[in-house]
């Protein structure tokens, strides 16, 4: 079988697939991974087979023109709400989800953020690889639809593979359901008509699968899943940080509490830098009776100034080989930071702000009993962090809720047993194309 797998040039979403991708090489199948050209060397750094579409994604720029598009699209609105609306794909509020609200949300969304992730020349390039490598099955980024389009044009199977919540899957049942009640000439649907329109480029058109794949593989435990009627298979999220020497000092144990602050790579390297103050951060650990381990960049050690006596600050070390050795960690609630603290069962402390899944992520850790998180609206202060974090040390009931879904995790299936679980449905969707 051959598995393309396509990706955001991001590296985190790229180290969700990196386990899965290398489970079915050591299956005997083959693999390749295409991105912007921007990933290629992360790709190659992991040992797999990378293809360049499209032009870079050129992410400081990217994030510019994303904002551009945003205001752009906000135009078309007779009565725009304002940014962070116009891009708030985690409103659950049945008082918010209008006709209006959900109508404007998928022009925004379209416009500034899905047809820039697929753009022209990158769905191009995909197709122009699924057509000639001849995949049986395509697992694409989320937000890189174009993955889906390709395996459509090539007649292969595809799936998924979702990096945070299925924030667009939840929305996008949402929205539907919103046209359906409405007279026929009221009914748009931008990002129906963004895809049909693509799709009929390769001689396709529309279909929901192009949006939410055939099916979709989830890595977060059910705990921490977005509830939805759309096909999922649980794959076992496991950690990959990329590569990494690891340094002498973490073979010692720890002679106090250990505590992680890591503001995660996609702050960096994605969004221009984190949304948190590094100083207050620092002041707020600097009173505990415990080591810190932070890991911050040149930039952001020249923001904090000198650091307290109880921290040592280190550029970057992979969480899956620093965090066994926690009681605790603080971040921002990204995606693969959390999920490498959930696997280590290490209790967490978040500071989310509005970014994609942030918030709600870090409401559902909290409800799980497996951390804190911060829901204040002003500028946090250091005293309500060290709270938090003394809150988590102390109280043993934080350990255990981080214990239980560790232990759900466990018992998840690895990548490796969901190789034949992929061939099954592989040949199944493949088959019924055929016959269709």
């Amino acid at each position: 079988m051959r598995v393309l797998f396509v990706t955001v040039a991001a590296k985190a979403h790229f180290h969700v697939q990196v386990p899965l991708a290398w489970a079915l090489r050591a299956a005997g199948h083959e693999v390749r991974v295409a991105s912007q050209p921007d990933l290629l060397d992360t790709i190659v750094a992991a040992g797999l087979p990378a293809t360049a579409v499209g032009p870079p994604l050129a992410q400081e720029e990217s994030v510019a023109e994303l904002r551009r598009r945003q205001e752009r699209a906000a135009e078309r609105l007779t009565d725009p709400p304002d940014a962070q609306e116009l891009m708030r794909m985690t409103e659950d509020r049945p008082e918010h989800l209008t006709p209006d609200f959900l109508d404007g949300l998928f022009t925004v969304m379209t416009s500034a953020i899905f047809q820039n992730f697929s753009a022209e020349e990158t769905v191009d390039d995909l197709v122009t690889l699924a057509r000639r490598w001849r995949p049986d099955l395509v697992v694409w980024d989320t937000l890189l639809m174009g993955g889906a389009v390709a395996a459509r044009a090539a007649g292969a199977a595809h799936a998924r593979l979702l990096y945070g919540l299925d924030l667009v899957g939840t929305m996008r049942q949402r929205h539907r359901e919103s046209l359906t009640a409405r007279p026929g000439e009221l009914r748009e649907d931008p990002l129906a008509e963004w895809l049909d329109w693509t799709a009929a480029r390769y001689g396709g058109g529309f279909s929901e699968d192009l949006v939410t794949g055939q099916w979709t593989l989830d890595p977060a435990p059910a705990a921490l899943r977005t509830p939805t009627d759309l096909p999922w298979v649980p794959v076992r999220h496991i950690p990959y940080n990329g590569r990494a020497v690891l340094p002498p000092w973490l073979l010692e144990p720890p002679r106090r509490p250990r505590v992680c602050l890591t503001l995660g790579i996609s702050f960096r390297e994605v969004m221009g830098g984190e949304r948190t103050s590094v100083p207050v951060l620092l002041e707020a650990l600097a009173e505990l009776d415990a080591e810190v381990v932070a890991t911050l960049d040149t930039a952001q050690l020249a923001e904090a100034g000198p650091l307290p006596d109880n921290v040592r600050a280190v550029d970057f070390v992979p969480l899956d080989a620093l965090l066994p050795s926690c009681s605790a960690i603080v971040h921002q609630g990204g995606f693969g930071t959390a999920q490498n603290a959930l696997v280590h069962g290490v209790p967490q402390v978040v500071v989310p702000n509005d970014l994609w899944d942030l918030r709600p992520r870090a409401e559902l850790i909290e409800w799980s009993g497996a951390g804190v998180r911060w829901s204040g609206t002003g500028p946090l202060t250091p005293a309500e962090l060290h709270g938090l974090v003394t809150r988590v040390l102390d109280d043993p009931s934080f350990a255990r809720g981080a214990v239980r879904l560790r232990d759900e995790i466990g018992a998840m299936p690895s990548p490796a047993d969901l190789v034949p679980v992929l061939e099954g449905l592989t040949h199944r969707h493949r088959r019924a194309a055929w016959t269709g």
